[in-house]
Order: C-alpha cells, then structure tokens, then sequence
C-alpha cells in the first residue's frame, strides 16, 4: 500500500483506540454501579438495576447504536457526533454485561466476611469499599477481560454511521485498491494485536490485584509419577 493509504489506516487505528477507551471507562462505570444496585437491600432499586440489565442484554449493539445515532437526537432536539453515539451505545450495552459480572463476584465473596463487617459494625458502603470490592475486584478482571476484547470488536459496528475507526478505514482502502485478501488481512492482524496487548496488560492487572489481597498467582509443579505412568502435576497457590 501506499504511504497515504497506510496514513488512512493509521487514523482509523487512533479512532478505534479512542472508542475503545471512551466505551470502556462508560462502561467500567455502568458496571458498577448497575452491579453494586442488583445487590442493594431495597427490593425497587434491584428491580431497577435488573430491568436495566435485561434491556440492554436483549436488545442488538448494532440497532442501539442506529437508535442513539438517529432516533435519540430529533426527541432532544440535538446531534451526537459519531464518536459520542458509539461511545454511549457501545458503553451502556457492554455496561449491561459487566453489571453481571460485579453482582456475579460479589456473591461469591464468602459471607463470613460480610458477617465479620457487620459484627464491626460498619455502614453498608463501608462493608462494600473495605471489605467486599478489595476481594471481588481481582476475580472480575478475567471476566471483565473478555468482555474487554468483545468491545474492541464491537467497535467496528460504528462504521455504519461512516465514523472513520479501523473497519471503516479499512473499507476505504480496499475501494481504492480494488484487493479484498491485502487490506483484511491487515485489518485482522491489526485487531488482533490491539487484542493481545489488552490481554496482556489485564493479566498483569490481576496479579497485582491478586497479590494486594494476599493471594498468589497459581503455580504447577512438575513431579515423577509414582507408577512410573510418566508425570504428574500439582498446582500450588495460596492465600
């Protein structure tokens, strides 16, 4: 490809960055505190949080964002640029999965340490900041880091409303070049190194996590079978 062809390319990789980021931190937000509320005591506030959840996990990405994009503006009488479209589209709908998530390990949190800031006599928001997030948060990360990787190729729905990112750039080249295989070879790999660092830097994420709560990362140890069948393995880890 030419010099200006890769540019184009380029500018759609920065785009695509920034919806990612923008989307994520959106839906980081809405995750919590959609989560936090399906565990309130309130019955209204968990019927809130719940119906919430349900809308945006049953309805299409795609259609939600040619909903934000087309529908949502004439009703309040303004635009979304695209970015900002894709950004609350993409934030809320992914939001809605990772409210599951939060709920999902704070249930798993062993209630003896509820009880225990209980007996301390702690607020519930004290129980929930002190006791219970510190323990949930490190098994959210893996999680949380799928869905990470789901948003990423989310963000190539937005090119339906021509917003330059990588899948719309991507096409644009491929027009010019008239050659399918090149440009989407490129484009795969380009997503999939995006892909792979975001693995990368959660994984680090969650052992560090993991070890401001005291636990460590899993070890296996390679030992001698006793019936002479080859080797076993024992995993290792600890609290």
């Amino acid at each position: 490809m030419t010099p200006g062809l890769w540019e184009l390319v380029l500018k759609g990789v920065w785009t695509t960055v920034q919806l990612l980021v923008l989307s994520a931190l959106l839906a980081a937000a809405v995750s919590f505190v959609v989560g936090i509320a399906r565990t309130h005591r309130l019955w209204i506030v968990r019927f809130l949080a719940g119906f919430y959840t349900e809308v945006f996990r049953g309805t299409s990405a795609l259609v939600m964002i040619f909903w934000v994009f087309f529908v949502l503006p004439p009703a309040f009488g303004w635009q979304l640029v695209p970015l900002w479209a894709g950004t609350l589209a993409l934030g809320l709908t992914y939001g809605a999965y990772g409210s599951e998530i939060v709920r999902g390990a704070l249930g798993a949190v062993d209630p003896a340490q509820k009880e225990g800031g209980i007996a301390l006599s702690f607020t519930p928001w004290q129980r929930m900041r002190l006791i219970l997030l510190p323990q949930a948060v490190p098994e959210m990360i893996p999680p949380f880091s799928n869905l990470l990787i789901e948003l990423l190729k989310g963000t190539a729905l937005v090119s339906i409303m021509g917003m330059g990112d990588l899948a719309f750039s991507g096409n644009l080249v491929r027009l010019a070049l008239q050659e399918s295989a090149e440009i989407y070879t490129y484009i795969l790999l380009i997503y999939f190194v995006i892909a792979f660092a975001l693995t990368r830097v959660m994984r680090g994420l969650e052992q560090k996590l993991k070890a401001n709560v005291g636990k460590k990362p899993e070890r296996k140890v390679v030992v001698p079978d006793p019936v002479g069948q080859g080797v076993g393995v024992i995993g290792g880890g600890g609290s």
